[in-house]
């Protein structure tokens, strides 16, 4: 209920979209979700671009709009045994990085 009344995941995805017009060349997009609604948006977006747009797969050269705007940094993390011994509440956490392109 409280994630419906305070537009959490709207919210999410404006700030995913926003930190494209933010970020600088080599800048990193860390998001750590704590609910499994919230990492499948976070997953999404950055998969989706890190991806080049699939009308221009396999052409020789792509215009600067298709190709990917964020590299996937490493696998995504989430807390060790000794974190969610000394902080249960982190046992659901999942961080997740993207580079911007």
């Amino acid at each position: 209920m409280r994630i419906f009344i305070n537009r959490e995941l709207e919210e999410l995805r404006d700030a995913l979209a926003a930190s494209l017009d933010i970020l600088g060349a080599g800048g990193r997009l860390v998001v750590i979700s704590f609910h499994s609604l919230e990492d499948r948006i976070a997953k999404r977006f950055m998969r989706d671009h890190a991806r080049p747009d699939p009308v221009y797969a396999g052409l020789p050269d792509m215009p600067a709009s298709a190709r990917p705007s964020l590299a996937l940094v490493g696998k995504p993390r989430r807390a060790d045994a000794v974190e969610t011994e000394s902080n249960p509440r982190s046992r659901s956490a999942i961080l997740r990085v993207a580079e911007r392109l």
